[in-house]
């Protein structure tokens, strides 16, 4: 298998991660803007923690994705 097949299965496969956890954040807006408009805001701070650590999550998927296609364009 060649390293650029590889690339491309492992941009599918991050690609599907990055759209998970983005529905996932998308879901966390929701239930906060709900839990927000009903006056119960314990919920606030874990669903930002949560939301921060996703975006986390993304940009090391995307630091990862840079490193890998720099490694193949230096092969």
């Amino acid at each position: 298998m060649s390293v650029r097949s590889q690339g491309t299965t492992l941009f599918s496969a991050i690609l599907i991660l990055v759209g998970t956890t983005v529905v996932v954040q998308l879901w966390l807006l929701t239930v906060s803007t709900e839990a927000l408009l009903s006056g119960q805001t314990r919920i606030l701070i874990p669903a930002a923690a949560g939301s921060s650590l996703l975006l986390l999550i993304n940009a090391g998927l995307l630091r990862y994705v840079y490193r890998f296609d720099r490694d193949v364009e230096k092969q």
